[in-house]
């Protein structure tokens, strides 16, 4: 979500004293970490949290530190949250510091991949719209390989409009400066297995999940920024339904903390086994996790219990339909 959310800093601050998972290293940023990184020739995964504002300069040196953090500790892929770049005052401000995906952070973080030689996530990023016509931002997420390249963008779908009434007032229109994406993503194969795309709201909607795994995703990944009322009550529920249901690891980052007068987010990034185990995870502060992605095991999970072979669309319907990766999206 990249609007303004109205919240009370009573409710928020009680989430941040839970003491969520144990903390392994404390500098430069809090390492979290739950899972068994180093013992095994699996690949690693990196998820990391910050506290974005409307600093932009500030925000990138953050991702730097946390992506050097995790290279340091053998990540072969990093995952930023949304609006890893900048979290605005308001709609007029968010539209003016967005940028072209040739502007200078996708090309710092093209850097950053490089130098690294590591894969990276960056969920969420404002990207300035196309046309002359509607000058709404595209909520944008972008894999860099790392050879610095830019292989896939996906466009957020589902946008959040909603207004709740639950300790205080969550009222966001991120349609009000977004435009809505036109399709979903083909996994892209990465380091650690193949990566489904997905931002933030869609991880409400099932159907994407089930589309993504049906097109051959190992590993489903939703950067967040969640609101601390929607993300205590079905933050770690959802992640890990999404995991259970598709047989896929979960690998969400997230944005945490008070992001300006009137916006803060509820944090508690993760990444869930296709069990549905929390294998890493952070706390209330800006830090990284990392976790080994086991892609045997999800094998095994998927032999042992095969959902794919046990579905009955000739009751209840499919989503798509897919061969060989190639998915067709129907309409039930």
């Amino acid at each position: 979500m990249l609007l303004t959310v109205l919240n009370s800093a009573k409710t928020f601050s009680r989430h941040l004293r839970l003491n969520f998972k144990r903390i392994v290293t404390t500098w430069p940023f809090r390492t979290m970490s739950v899972g068994k990184v180093g013992r095994n020739n699996w690949p690693v995964a990196a998820v990391c949290q910050m506290t974005s504002t409307s600093d932009k300069t500030d925000n990138l040196r953050v991702c730097r530190q946390l992506i050097s953090s995790a290279a340091t500790q053998g990540a072969d892929m990093v995952f930023l949250p949304e609006a890893f770049d900048y979290i605005a005052e308001n709609k007029d401000e968010s539209i003016e510091l967005s940028e072209n995906l040739d502007g200078d952070t996708i090309t710092a973080m093209k850097d950053a991949a490089k130098s690294h030689g590591i894969w990276l996530s960056l969920g969420g990023f404002h990207q300035r719209g196309l046309n002359g016509v509607d000058s709404r931002i595209r909520n944008s997420h972008v894999i860099i390989n790392s050879n610095g390249e830019v292989v896939e963008v996906y466009d957020k779908i589902h946008l959040f409009d909603v207004k709740l009434k639950r300790d205080g007032i969550v009222q966001l229109k991120e349609s009000a400066h977004t435009l809505p994406g036109t399709r979903v993503s083909s996994p892209v194969s990465t380091p650690i297995g193949r990566v489904g795309l997905g931002i933030c709201y869609d991880l409400r909607f099932p159907e994407m999940s089930l589309v993504l795994k049906q097109m051959g995703a190992e590993i489903l990944t939703f950067p967040s920024a969640f609101t601390s009322v929607t993300g205590q009550a079905h933050w770690e529920v959802l992640l890990r339904t999404r995991a259970v249901d598709n047989q896929c690891y979960v690998v969400a980052a997230a944005q945490v903390g008070q992001h300006n007068g009137r916006r803060m987010s509820y944090g508690h990034a993760m990444i869930v086994d296709p069990w549905g185990k929390i294998v890493a995870s952070c706390d209330g502060e800006v830090g990284v996790a990392l976790a080994e992605i086991d892609l045997d095991n999800l094998r095994k999970i998927r032999e042992e219990m095969p959902l794919d072979d046990q579905r009955r669309p000739d009751l209840y319907g499919s989503v798509a339909v897919c061969d060989s990766g190639f998915c067709k999206i129907l309409i039930i």
